[in-house]
C-alpha cells in the first residue's frame, strides 16, 4: 500500500483534479455554451471549473434552490456541533465569476434541439450540457414509505433547504430518556454510503450526553458497510450498550414502516416499535435523468468513464450521484474530482480537440464519530474500457486500533475532515 497522509492526499486530489482534467492550450477564439443543471457538489464545481479554465465558455447553471445545504456535515448539526448556516452555500461566488445562474426548475431536455425547459416557461439553449441533478426518493419502494411519511420519519437525506434534518434533531431533542431511535437503512447503491454510520455515531455522542438511557437500533439491508471496523470500534469504546446494529442476515431488513404506529417491521415479519425513526430510504437519479430517458433499468445514468457523456443520448454529460459509477462511491469528493474531467472532456469534444489523458478520479471520505474522533477512507480509481476502475495497492482505510493508542490520529483526522469541509466548498461555491 502506499503511505500518504490524508491531510496531503486532501490536497493533492483537490487541486490535481483540476490540474489533470485541465487542458494544455485554450483556444482564446472558441465559443461555446455549457449549461448545468444542478447546483449541488458537481454542478457548483463544474461551473466553477468551466469559468476559471475555460474563460471563453459561456456557462449557465439552473439550480431551483437560492442557496445549497450540503448533505456532508448535515449529521453534525444533529449533534449540535453546527448549525443550519454553517452548511448554507450561497451561489454568489459562482455569479461574480461570471457564471450565468438561474434558480428555476429544469422539466425538460431537448436532445434534438439542444434546449432546456424550464418551468417557469424559458428555454435555455446549449451547445454542451451537464446534467448533475442529484438523487430521488423513490416514494413507495419501502412499503408505507410514501410522501407525507417523512414528516413522522424524517429522511434527512436530501437537504434541499433544511428542513428535514431541524425535524429530526427536533425530535431527537424531543425524545424521552430511555427511549428508541430507529434507522431503516437501505441495500447499495446510495448517496453516501458511510453517512449513516456517521449519523449513528453522532446520534449515540448526543443520546450519552443528553439521554443517556436511550437506545439505537440500526435495522440494516446489507450484511457489510464503509468502514464498518473502525465505525463499530468506536461504538464500542464510545458508546458501549448504546447502539445496536442489525444485518440483513440476521432480519435487519426493514420491509415496511407504519408512522401511524411508529412501527418498524423486518422481512421476517419481527415488528420495532420505534420512538424516533430514521428512514434512508431507496433512491434513484433526480426526476430530470428519469423523464429525459438517461436512465436505465436500474434508475441510475450509465456514462462514459473517460467523458461522462451518457450513454443514452449524445452532448449530455451526467456526473454526480446521479450516474452509475461502479466503485466511485456517491460521495461529495467523487462529484467535485469527476466534474472537471466532465468539463475538460465536454469542452474537448466540443472544440474537435483531443480529450484529456489519463483521467484519474480521487475520493477521500471523512466521518465523525465523536468528539475529537475522526476516521477515513480513500479511493484512487481511473477509467477503462469495462467502466470506472480502483487503481490496485492505492487508497485505504484509518488505521484501527484502541483509543488509547490512536487519540492523536483520532483527533488529527477529524481536523483533517473540517479542513476538508471547508476546502471543498470554497472550491465549488466561491
Amino acid at each position: 500500500m502506499i503511505h500518504i497522509s490524508r491531510r496531503d492526499f486532501g490536497r493533492i486530489a483537490l487541486a490535481g483534479a483540476a490540474t489533470l482534467a485541465a487542458p494544455a492550450i485554450v483556444n482564446a477564439k472558441a465559443r461555446g455554451r455549457l449549461v448545468i443543471i444542478g447546483g449541488g457538489f458537481g454542478g457548483a464545481s463544474a461551473a466553477r471549473f468551466a469559468r476559471s479554465a475555460y474563460p471563453h465558455i459561456a456557462v449557465t447553471l439552473i439550480e431551483p434552490q437560492t442557496s445549497f445545504v450540503t448533505c456532508p456535515y448535515g449529521n453534525l448539526l444533529l449533534e449540535g456541533r453546527r448549525t443550519l448556516t454553517d452548511i448554507t452555500h450561497s451561489y454568489d461566488g459562482l455569479k461574480r465569476r461570471g457564471v450565468k445562474v438561474i434558480h428555476d426548475w429544469a422539466d425538460s431536455i431537448d436532445p434534438a434541439g439542444k434546449k432546456v425547459k424550464l418551468r417557469g416557461g424559458a428555454t435555455i439553449a446549449y451547445d454542451k450540457l451537464i446534467v448533475s441533478p442529484g438523487i430521488a426518493i423513490r416514494w413507495g419502494a419501502l412499503s408505507g414509505y410514501d410522501r407525507g411519511a417523512e414528516e413522522i420519519f424524517p429522511h434527512a437525506w436530501v437537504p434541499e433547504k433544511g428542513e428535514q434534518v431541524k425535524l429530526l434533531r427536533r425530535q431527537l431533542a424531543a425524545l424521552p430518556d430511555g427511549g428508541v431511535v430507529g434507522f431503516a437503512i437501505p441495500a447499495n447503491p446510495f448517496r453516501c454510503p458511510p453517512g449513516p454510520y456517521e449519523r449513528i455515531s453522532l446520534i449515540a455522542n448526543y443520546l450519552k450526553k443528553h439521554k443517556p438511557r436511550a437506545k439505537i437500533l440500526a435495522l440494516d439491508s446489507k450484511d457489510a458497510f464503509s468502514k464498518q471496523g473502525l465505525f463499530q470500534d468506536a461504538w464500542s469504546e464510545l458508546y458501549p450498550g448504546l447502539i445496536e446494529w442489525v444485518p440483513g442476515s440476521k432480519d435487519g431488513k426493514v420491509v415496511r414502516v407504519d408512522v401511524k404506529e411508529k412501527i418498524f417491521e423486518t422481512e421476517f415479519g419481527t415488528r420495532h416499535r420505534i420512538d424516533v425513526g430514521n428512514v434512508i430510504p431507496p433512491q434513484s437519479a433526480a426526476r430530470i435523468a428519469v423523464d429525459s430517458g438517461l436512465v436505465n433499468e436500474t434508475g441510475w445514468v450509465p456514462v462514459n468513464p473517460y467523458t461522462f457523456e451518457a450513454v443514452a443520448t449524445k452532448d449530455i454529460h451526467v456526473i454526480g450521484d446521479a450516474n452509475i459509477g461502479g466503485p466511485l462511491p456517491k460521495s461529495g469528493f467523487i462529484a467535485n474530482s469527476t466534474s472537471k474531467q466532465a468539463v475538460a472532456a465536454a469542452i474537448a469534444l466540443l472544440e474537435g480537440r483531443e480529450l484529456p489523458k489519463d483521467p484519474v478520479y480521487f475520493n477521500t471520505c471523512y466521518s465523525h464519530v465523536g468528539d475529537d474522533y475522526g476516521i477515513s477512507v480513500v479511493g484512487v480509481f481511473r477509467p477503462s474500457e469495462k467502466g470506472f476502475v480502483e487503481t490496485p495497492n492505492s487508497g485505504g482505510v484509518s488505521p484501527r486500533g484502541p483509543l488509547a493508542e490512536k487519540r492523536e490520529q483520532r483527533k488529527l483526522e477529524a481536523r483533517y475532515a473540517d479542513s476538508w469541509y471547508a476546502s471543498i466548498t470554497r472550491d465549488a461555491f466561491s
